[in-house]
């Protein structure tokens, strides 16, 4: 796992003397110097007339070999890459058979190669997480791809015919012709739909993401995006018998695949269904082998004592966490965040996203990388699951099926009535995130033969990936990236989704929400173990945490020169601050209620103070 930079402009000549070609090696160097957190263990770049390429690196695979930029043995294809291949022996052996020349036994390689002899068709032979940039001599060209689901990022801007890309837009800002603006529609995402945000939309003016499941070339005539992914609404005719054999066959074969490492690799174990699996099949396998898989968890100090059972959280992770690390006998490491922590952090999220996020529920994500970080570089997440499967109540939820907007954005009066009367008129977050909604829903796959009941879970599966799903994987990959850490999610294989995209709700909710998975792996987990009721991501609910915020978010709104204050409503917000929190009615999600809105509030004005919004 890496960070890539780069690029490209085809009415300049950036090596028409060495004082141009130095100029341009101190850009790229410092482009890639800004992600050196993503790739601490070396850095490389490349340069010819009309592209310049940059990489920072983590080495997981062929640590001798898989140095970056790579040149085909041609001399023809240059690539930066980030991401990892999981069906990449099989894809070398195809590509050796079409006459592939390989130096290394590293990904990168075969993904340069399977571009060489593909072309276009590239993305479609690969399985893995990735984002990359190949240089393409034969055609004069910028290729730029990202993988099915998004799990890596790729950002890129066009200013004065340039094309200026990266894995993150702190990248493209370390570039001379880019800087970042905050303009009236960067508000409106990060008021109206954050921390979730609108596909292919960096926030920043004219900063733009490649969309998962697309390319993107760029030549003397611009830019062209295209789409090389989604999935197909198709009749489904296998029995619930073969169904769970597939679940547990395509589950099953994405983890193995998955535990491809040149180093040791580690697991999240929440205690909870979804890495409970993960990690017991890493765990058996590892065995055969003799070895003991390292496994970690994660909480708040003194949360036993505050915790409050509502109805997202029933129960805390410990005792379940407890039975997993008996049953398959792990090297598990207790990890605990305390408040101080926990405040601290949030102004380091802002940094690493480059804009505002998921409050503490990712400043804790991130202490707890740096804390696994230290000895792991590669870890196994749980990710993916509930979209994936059903497991979140909006599945369930008559609300969600009778309400024409977002399950998890549903008040919106609420982010409303936070907002100064002017602005509030001049944003209208609400048209914004209808119009969002509508789009969203007018790209669903249709299905004629599903019933109305059908239709609309189809929709709100589609939602989950396209929206929510994206947010939790940019979640953790700026959160374990920032600390050179790879983390890997099984359940996001493309293939389960395209599966259990047409598998009906029935047999998905076997008994209980993700009844089906529950029975493709009753062979892995104990009973109590497998039937235990879902719980999201911890959060803390200790009130002198809520203290805090409330403290600190009171001394910005006492600073007239805030910029916070240009933009919500003093009075509401103090109301906020000073009213009872009532943990069980989020205003984004399972886990964002008053306490995380505060720790945004906290973001939104580091970052528009960061980036001089006026």
């Amino acid at each position: 796992m890496c960070g890539i930079a780069g690029y490209s402009c085809f009415n300049k000549n950036y090596t028409v003397n060495s004082e141009e070609e130095f100029k341009n090696i101190e850009i790229i160097t410092c482009m890639t110097d800004s992600i050196t957190r993503r790739g601490p263990d070396g850095s490389g770049y490349f340069i010819n007339d009309k592209a310049i390429l940059g990489h920072r690196r983590l080495s997981i695979i062929d640590i001798e070999g898989g140095v970056q930029p790579i040149i085909s043995s041609c001399g023809k294809y240059t690539i930066v890459y980030n991401g990892e291949i999981y069906n990449t022996d099989e894809l070398r052996e195809q590509l050796k058979k079409l006459g592939a020349k390989f130096l290394t036994s590293s990904d990168t390689e075969v993904v340069l190669n399977a571009y060489k002899y593909f072309g276009e068709e590239c993305p479609n032979k690969l399985n893995g997480i990735f984002a990359f940039g190949i240089w393409d001599d034969n055609k004069k060209r910028v290729f730029l791809c990202r993988d099915h689901v998004g799990v890596k990022p790729l950002y890129y801007t066009i200013v004065k015919d340039t094309l200026i890309f990266g894995s993150e837009i702190k990248v493209l800002e370390a570039h001379p012709l880019v800087s970042l603006e905050i303009t009236k529609g960067s508000l409106k995402e990060v008021l109206g739909l954050f921390p979730s945000r609108t596909e292919g939309n960096g926030v920043f003016k004219d900063i733009k993401e490649i969309k998962y499941g697309h390319y993107g070339i760029f030549n003397e005539k611009g830019l062209r995006e295209e789409k090389y992914w989604e999935v197909k609404s198709e009749p489904f005719n296998l029995t619930y018998e073969e169904t769970v054999e597939k679940v547990k066959f395509l589950v099953t074969d994405a983890i193995k695949r998955q535990m491809v490492s040149d180093v040791p690799i580690s697991t999240f174990l929440s205690g909870g269904l979804d890495s409970s699996i993960i990690t017991g099949i890493i765990s058996n396998e590892l065995k055969k082998e003799g070895k003991r898989l390292s496994t970690y968890s994660f909480d708040y100090e003194e949360n036993s004592v505050y915790f409050k059972s509502n109805k997202f959280q029933i129960d805390e992770d410990r005792k379940w966490v407890d039975k997993m690390v008996k049953h398959f006998d792990l090297d598990h490491t207790y990890l605990e965040c305390n408040i101080d922590t926990l405040e601290k952090y949030l102004n380091k999220v802002v940094d690493a996203k480059d804009y505002p996020g998921m409050a503490d529920i990712e400043s804790s994500l991130m202490y707890f990388c740096e804390e696994v970080g230290k000895k792991h570089k590669v870890v196994m997440s749980g990710e993916c699951a509930d979209e994936i499967f059903g497991g979140y109540p909006w599945f369930h939820s008559e609300d969600a099926f009778n309400t024409n907007t977002f399950p998890w954005i549903r008040n919106v009066d609420f982010r409303n009535k936070m907002l100064k009367d002017d602005i509030r008129d001049e944003l209208n977050i609400e048209e914004y995130i209808q119009k969002a909604y509508d789009v969203s829903i007018n790209e669903v796959p249709k299905f004629e033969d599903d019933n109305k009941e059908e239709s609309r879970r189809r929709e709100i599966s589609y939602l989950n990936v396209k929206w929510f799903m994206s947010t939790l994987l940019e979640r953790m990959d700026r959160m374990s990236m920032n600390s050179g850490l790879e983390s890997r999610v099984p359940y996001a294989d493309y293939r389960i989704i395209e599966f259990m995209w047409n598998v009906p709700w029935e047999y998905k909710n076997r008994g209980m929400e993700k009844g089906l998975l529950r029975d493709a792996f009753k062979d892995v987990l104990p009973n109590d173990l497998l039937y235990r009721k879902k719980v999201p991501y911890p959060k803390t609910y200790n009130p002198k945490y809520e203290n805090l915020l409330g403290e600190k978010l009171k001394k910005i709104l006492e600073n007239e020169n805030s910029p916070l204050n240009k933009i919500v409503n003093e009075e509401q917000v103090k109301l906020l601050i000073d009213s009872p929190k009532d943990y069980g009615k989020p205003w984004f999600g399972q886990l964002m209620a008053g306490p995380q809105l505060m720790a945004y509030y906290i973001q939104l004005n580091y970052w528009l103070e960061k980036n001089k919004y006026k």
